[in-house]
């Protein structure tokens, strides 16, 4: 049942162009979600395509969302390699539709997350939809607020999946919900300083996942975050999967570097020599993080070099060695 504080009627503001969506308690889309991304997209499908080093993770995560949102799809592969496995079938049918993301920082978590949406819909042949959770659904403190706001997130994410589904089976398309610093919302309740608002936004947010698993809409959750042991355990056991994300290692710093550089002009030996000098130096201590290779370290290059010189491997070691890997996330603070 929809919630009493929350209407989901779409107009259009003739200001912006954007379609709104308006309530009584002035609760609107915009309040709730940060934007709505549609699937299938080419900016979407070039991210997805760099995020270079993490294939097990990509193809892994692609394959639970598309099941979890498109049920026809597993069902017409049973179909055709293993007729009359309705049993199995009813195993993977019930997991929830929630996945996390853990992991340090700069790993890839978040821009995964954004661009997953583009591969799911060209994998099931369906458009996607991605509502990034704003930040303002944790509200500003008042009684009741928080609850209130996650509520009409999920209630519009519900409703936005329910007009997809279709008699046939296949969906028509589907709906991903993204919680990004979930910590914030989920906190474990076996906190004893946990302030009651943020034990009952859990509350809130462990009944609209059970609510979107229950009517089998093709809905999805994907939740984010650094701290995955300060999330609620409740919310940990309804996850369909947990994704552990780490610093990349040498295969993987290679696999980033190793086309951009090559375009600079740098030998294998000068890629194996970046490879070293931007891992862990000293033993306690760690490399860079895959946001510290694409956002730090090859623009600065660029930036260094332009407009009048050529990148050298000579002037890449002066900077790196003046570069200091983004610090670890620490889980105990």
């Amino acid at each position: 049942m929809m919630s009493p504080t929350y209407s989901p009627g779409r107009t259009t503001d003739h200001t912006t162009g954007r379609a709104a969506a308006h309530s009584t308690d002035g609760v609107t889309l915009d309040d709730l979600f940060d934007r709505r991304l549609e699937f299938p997209d080419m900016g979407a499908s070039r991210r997805f395509t760099r995020l270079v080093g993490i294939d097990e993770a990509k193809s892994r995560l692609t394959k639970l969302l598309g099941i979890l949102v498109n049920p026809a799809g597993p069902k017409a592969w049973a179909a055709r390699h293993h007729p009359g496995a309705s049993l199995l079938l009813d195993y993977v049918e019930r997991r929830p539709p929630l996945v996390i993301l853990a992991g340090d920082v700069g790993t890839g978590k978040t821009e995964l997350a954004e661009t997953v949406g583009d591969a799911v819909a060209r994998q099931e042949d369906i458009a996607v939809t991605l509502f990034p959770l704003s930040l303002a659904t944790r509200g500003s403190g008042k009684v009741g607020e928080m609850t209130r706001l996650l509520s009409a997130a999920f209630d519009s994410t519900l409703e936005a999946a329910a007009r997809l589904q279709r008699s046939s089976g296949k969906a028509a398309g589907a709906v991903i919900l993204l919680v990004d610093e979930a910590d914030a919302l989920t906190q474990s309740r076996e906190s004893g300083q946990m302030h009651h608002e943020d034990r009952a936004g859990v509350n809130a947010f462990i009944r609209g996942v059970d609510r979107l698993a229950e009517k089998r809409v093709p809905a999805a959750v994907i939740m984010c975050t650094n701290r995955l042991s300060a999330i609620d355990p409740a919310v940990q056991r309804r996850a369909a999967d947990i994704f552990d994300f780490r610093r990349p290692n040498d295969v993987q710093r290679r696999a980033v570097i190793t086309a951009p550089l090559g375009e600079a002009g740098f030998t294998t030996n000068d890629i194996d020599n970046v490879v070293q000098l931007t891992g862990s130096q000293k033993p306690g201590e760690v490399g860079f993080t895959f946001s510290d290779l694409t956002q730090r370290l090859l623009p600065t290059l660029v930036l260094d070099a332009y407009p009048d010189r050529p990148i050298t491997f000579a002037r890449t070691v002066q900077l790196i060695r003046g570069m200091k890997p983004t610090p670890a996330f620490r889980d105990d603070v």
